[in-house]
């Protein structure tokens, strides 16, 4: 399945008005539109262009690192979105970048820049050993202890370091949580953020951002919807529609123990926003806990299911093997940017996360990886969630 067919949730929303933001009183039996439409005089009051330039910097990102011919100069301004190194020159010109929002939540890192820029440093460091490491050795068989390319079954070539990780599955399934889900879930969703300042008071009063039109609580909201449809089709979601959460959100939504997931996260959504134009901030928070949950099992359970898939295809197919075990990796890594709900903590600290990671580099990496290993880690993650290893695996 390359998609799913969440316009069938929201199709009657071509057909309905959109919520209005002018209504300025204190609704207490909020209802949300029927898709995530919101207009002001008419006009729309949604904006998230800057989420959709980060999530298409990170696509062509996610492709250069598997292109031997690009440097760590290339590669890092990339990151940084510095030197024109976009294909889409509106990407170039654009302010932003992914580095910057990398580990860059108010919640998690505004008070612990030391572990920020330790993150930063691991991909960082992500992109330095797959030109340096990896990409000298494009033509040499991988084997224990060396780097190179190595064929799976179906005669796909991957390219792995000397412990067997693809380190470019690492960069892009570690920013899934680096950046979509922090910025979501610690970020753009936190009180601290949507009622920093006057917030509050001038999203009672309709008071708007300077030439804008909506209040900024209404825009910080959107934001945190951009991260994860900021590719997409807000109206009639597809998914699928980048590398990042909004692909993965489909994984999980196409497993029938998982099926009501992207309506869930959605709805949410929805009614978040609606409750923020009718000002019910009690209800907003709700939601918000709604989507922190879901999203934080979403990274888990791929985190479970690659690892379990890597399993399947040890001792017979490394390639594979590597492969689904590499994206393990990166889903692993990005348990620390969980959160649990109606908590300011990750489901995993980094420490606990670190360990894991060290467990499947030990000696050769994933050449010298057991099942054992596999199976106890995926059981501990399984652990923290509402989900069973069994549901997760399939």
């Amino acid at each position: 399945m390359k998609k799913i067919a969440l316009s069938l949730l929201v199709a009657s929303a071509l057909f309905t008005s959109c919520s209005s933001d002018d209504n300025s009183s204190n609704n207490n039996n909020v209802d949300a539109p029927a898709a995530y439409q919101f207009e002001r005089n008419g006009i729309s009051t949604v904006s998230y262009s800057g989420q959709t330039d980060r999530l298409l910097m990170g696509g062509e990102l996610g492709s250069a690192l598997k292109n031997s011919s690009n440097t760590e100069a290339i590669l890092d301004g990339m990151f940084t979105n510095t030197g024109n190194y976009f294909s889409n020159e509106e990407l170039n010109n654009s302010t932003k970048d992914i580095r910057s929002k990398t580990a860059a939540s108010t919640d998690y890192y505004s008070a612990n820049t030391t572990e920020s820029n330790a993150i930063k440093a691991d991909f960082d460091g992500w992109i330095s050993s797959q030109v340096n490491e990896v990409f000298p050795n494009w033509n040499t068989d991988a084997s224990a202890g060396v780097a190179g390319n190595i064929e799976d079954a179906g005669g796909t070539t991957r390219y792995v370091s000397a412990k067997g990780l693809e380190y470019d599955q690492a960069f892009v399934k570690g920013l899934i949580g680096a950046l979509t889900a922090d910025q979501i879930l610690n970020n753009y969703l936190s009180t601290s953020v949507l009622d920093e300042g006057d917030n509050r008071t001038n999203n009672d009063n309709n008071v708007l951002l300077e030439g804008a039109n909506y209040t900024n609580m209404e825009h910080k909201w959107d934001e945190a919807f951009g991260y994860l449809y900021g590719t997409d089709n807000p109206v009639a979601p597809e998914l699928n529609q980048d590398s990042f959460l909004n692909k993965y959100l489909l994984r999980v939504n196409s497993d029938e123990d998982f099926s009501d997931f992207a309506e869930t996260i959605y709805d949410a959504f929805k009614l978040g926003r609606a409750a923020i134009v009718a000002k019910d901030y009690d209800l907003r928070d709700e939601q918000a806990e709604i989507i922190r949950e879901k999203i934080s099992e979403v990274i888990g359970i791929r985190a479970v299911y690659y690892l379990q898939a890597g399993k399947e295809s040890l001792g017979t197919d490394y390639a594979s093997a590597f492969h689904s075990l590499s994206e393990g990796y990166g889903f692993v890594y990005s348990l620390q940017f969980t959160r649990q709900p109606n908590t300011n903590v990750p489901y995993f600290t980094r420490a606990e996360v670190q360990t894991y990671l060290d467990q499947l580099m030990a000696g050769n990496g994933f050449w010298d990886v057991t099942s054992t290993t596999l199976d106890e880690i995926a059981e501990d993650i399984a652990a923290r969630f509402n989900f069973t290893l069994e549901e997760a695996s399939n």
